[in-house]
């Protein structure tokens, strides 16, 4: 065996690793109990199709792995180009659903673009910020270049509409222009200058998407429309108690109470099942991913890996944050899957090839 291999396996991140596999372990469990008809009814697509999305998943994060991280900083920017490109064919020729047009039909399967644009947004901000700010800090007129990047897949995904994808592209991009090197001043320069450019934001807003972030102050207020996925979220929450009521068991899900049960509502089908207990459980994989993100990010051995393991990490806690953050009633309902659980092959498979860099960023920090 080359040395090379030899010193991979050595250093192989296992903590990323299982986590990754237990999170999707969790996730396809999530999907049978979301899915589940009774024990006389056939396993629901469904379910079969995200065991193949969570082998297809392992696949590319161990050819990830296998993949040096540094060759990402010479086609950040063509990655890119190919996303945006997807992100503008999806709005013309694009699979709609649910007043939604966010998918291509590949015919075998859906792919779809916004997935792939998380990661292109990461990949170019990187390249742009890999080398050392100036004496200072990052000033404003050169965050002109990475609010442009940033701009085109936000305004292509709000298209789509796609609000809370696109408030992950934000969230990413800010996180990576604060470790970057802008210091405090600026950055509360452009918070208020988002702060200002808000009503500009609320007039292109589609008018359920207004209401859902109006019913987030009151659900109670329309419990029969904007307001529904809030109550019926945290009924199924509060009714999972200390330890759940056990898998396969419950009721909300079962009776087609919980609205996106499957995908952004997932959290509340597990915590109803599983209790306070497993959602604590859960949370910790979680919280074990991300620090460990931040770890291999502190530890690596370049700028570049540094920071696109900041970049990697942050889609995992902002979509962790908002999708636990809406399940509880803790903030509006945007539509954010919890990754690695929820149903979706792209937004599995993304994440997986996400983590399989994660760890070559670490593995490869002692081969140079």
């Amino acid at each position: 065996m080359p040395a090379l291999d030899r010193r991979l396996i050595l250093h192989f991140d296992w903590t990323v690793f299982w986590s990754v596999l237990t999170l999707a372990g969790i996730g396809l469990l999530s999907v049978m109990s979301a899915s589940y008809a009774g024990p006389r009814k056939p396993l629901d697509p469904l379910v079969v199709r995200q065991m193949i999305w969570v082998g297809t998943g392992t696949l590319v994060m161990i050819g990830a792995v296998l993949v040096d991280y540094r060759a990402l900083e010479t086609y950040a920017y063509p990655f890119y180009a190919i996303a945006v490109a997807l992100l503008g064919v999806t709005m013309i020729t694009g699979h709609a659903t649910g007043g939604s047009r966010r998918w291509i039909n590949l015919g075998l399967f859906k792919l779809e673009p916004s997935e792939l644009a998380k990661l292109a947004v990461v990949l170019v901000m990187v390249r742009y910020f890999r080398d050392e700010p100036p004496k200072g800090g990052w000033q404003l007129r050169q965050m002109i270049i990475p609010a442009f990047l940033l701009g085109v897949p936000v305004v292509l995904v709000l298209r789509q509409p796609d609000l809370g994808t696109a408030l992950i592209l934000v969230a990413i991009t800010v996180t990576l222009i604060f470790v970057s090197g802008m210091n405090w001043r600026k950055m509360a320069i452009l918070a208020l200058l988002a702060i200002m450019a808000a009503p500009v934001g609320w007039h292109y807003m589609k008018p359920y998407q207004r209401q859902r972030l109006v019913s987030f102050i009151d659900p109670q207020a329309d419990p029969l429309g904007s307001g529904y996925h809030i109550i019926q979220s945290e009924i199924a929450i509060g009714a999972g108690g200390a330890l759940g009521k056990g898998f396969l068991n419950g009721t909300q899900a079962r009776l087609n109470f919980l609205p996106e049960q499957s995908t952004d509502f997932i959290f509340a089908v597990f915590a109803e099942e599983f209790g306070l207990a497993g959602s604590v459980l859960l949370l910790a994989l979680y919280t074990t991913l991300i620090l460990r993100g931040a770890w291999v990010a502190r530890h690596a051995r370049d700028r570049f890996g540094s920071l696109l393991a900041v970049g990697l990490t942050a889609i995992v806690f902002w979509q962790v944050a908002i999708n636990v953050g809406m399940a509880t009633g803790m903030l509006p309902v945007v539509g954010i899957t919890l990754p690695l659980v929820s149903y979706g092959g792209s937004s599995l498979i993304a994440m997986m090839a996400a983590m399989g860099i994660l760890i070559s960023i670490n593995s490869r920090r002692y081969l140079f």
